[in-house]
């Protein structure tokens, strides 16, 4: 009787029965993230967060990395610049092939010169950092030079030539007032003046004194640098000083939440220009941008998650970084990582077409387009096309 049994355990343990060992389950491809949950940015690096709980989802569910699930592994700066480098280090250490992040400029700046020349790999998520050409670093986003230049092209088109800038001093606020004044040296806006640039800091309650200087300068139009916090301050000192000019906002602001509580006091035209990750674009109509968007704006809107600026900041990069791990396998080194994302072209995202040879954000002028504020609707309108190619 015993012999009998020994046989059908064994016979069982051949052909995979009960008796058979369970599977394994797939290791995981860890994909490393540094967001900013905490501190002044952390309106950031949350809607980042969201949006790749979202996407980390549509890769498991299309076979994940090779039949293995996809992890972003995100660890919190504190939106503190040591913070970041101390953790860019870590990973360093630990041969990371990639990292996605910081959330912010100055996290950007603090750690793109350890990585820029040997890497690993750095997708930089704030459009505020200009990477060096062929190095290891890259950006998101169409860069702070072609939104301000559009900001002033938009300007020009309209009629208007004299404006006003008011811009906080953080890294982000220099390095939107520094494009500014670089657009204005372009030929084709000779004829714009700024009038008057004031600055503030971000722990500043009042901007009354800044507003009451600009508003001395008669300007026809506001560019405003703030994001968060101090965006609110602007907006709220500028209704209090009578001021309701046409106003440009920075994209980090697009957020429909922080919108809705500024309806009382925002301007009637204030305009954000921007990628395409804010509200679909009615002029993209076939083709594997629109199925890009569509994927996007659905999934968001299946996990009650709001589109957003900030939100798609992170989608494109990720899914490129996911798409490179997919072609090289998970334990591509970040040599071959940074060589596939150097001369990938004809990349389709939410943002349009993605060409990284000769650029390290992949997309220029052509993604942008300009936004309103629509506080009847209490959603973000695009009102303008394209801004170049």
């Amino acid at each position: 009787m015993m012999k009998r049994l020994v046989t059908a355990a064994l016979a069982a343990a051949l052909v995979g029965g009960p008796a058979s060992a369970p599977a394994r389950a797939a290791t995981p491809v860890e994909i490393n993230v540094i967001l900013s949950l905490t501190g002044s940015s952390a309106f950031i690096g949350m809607a980042e967060q969201q949006s790749l709980g979202v996407l980390e989802k549509i890769v498991n569910a299309q076979g994940g990395i090779r039949g293995n699930p996809a992890r972003f592994v995100i660890a919190d700066d504190a939106s503190n610049p040591q913070n970041t480098l101390q953790l860019t280090n870590s990973l360093v250490a630990k041969h990371a092939p990639v990292i996605i992040g910081p959330s912010y400029t100055s996290g950007c700046n603090a750690i793109a010169p350890l990585l820029e020349k040997t890497g690993p790999v750095q997708y930089c998520l704030s459009p505020g950092i200009h990477a060096a050409p062929g190095g290891y670093v890259f950006s998101a986003g169409a860069g702070t030079d072609v939104t301000a230049a559009a900001e002033v092209r938009f300007f020009r088109e309209r009629g208007l030539t004299r404006f006003a800038m008011i811009a906080l001093t953080d890294a982000s606020g220099q390095d939107h007032e520094a494009q500014v004044n670089a657009a204005l040296k372009l030929p084709e806006n000779s004829g714009m003046q700024l009038v008057a640039t004031e600055h503030f800091n971000s722990a500043d309650v009042s901007v009354t004194a800044q507003l009451t200087r600009i508003k001395a300068a008669a300007p026809q139009a506001l560019i405003t640098t703030a994001t968060g916090v101090a965006f609110g301050t602007v907006l709220r000192n500028l209704a209090d000083s009578g001021i309701d000019l046409p106003t440009t906002a920075s994209a980090g602001d697009m957020s429909r939440t922080q919108m809705v509580q500024y309806r009382s006091f925002a301007p009637r035209e204030l305009l954000f220009m921007a990628t395409h990750g804010v509200a679909p674009d009615p002029a993209i109509t076939s083709g594997p941008s629109l199925a890009a968007q569509n994927t996007y704006f659905k999934n968001l809107e299946a996990a009650h998650v709001l589109p957003s600026y900030l939100a798609s900041l992170a989608w494109d990069p990720a899914l490129i970084v996911v798409e490179a791990l997919r072609k090289l396998g998970p334990n591509a080194t970040s040599d071959q990582v940074h060589a596939y994302i150097g001369q990938l072209h004809g990349w389709s995202g939410i943002n349009g077409v993605y060409d990284f040879r000769g650029s390290q954000r992949g997309i220029g002028p052509n993604a942008v387009v300009t936004y309103r504020w629509d506080g009847l609707s209490q959603r973000f309108v695009i009102v303008s096309a394209r801004h170049g190619k």
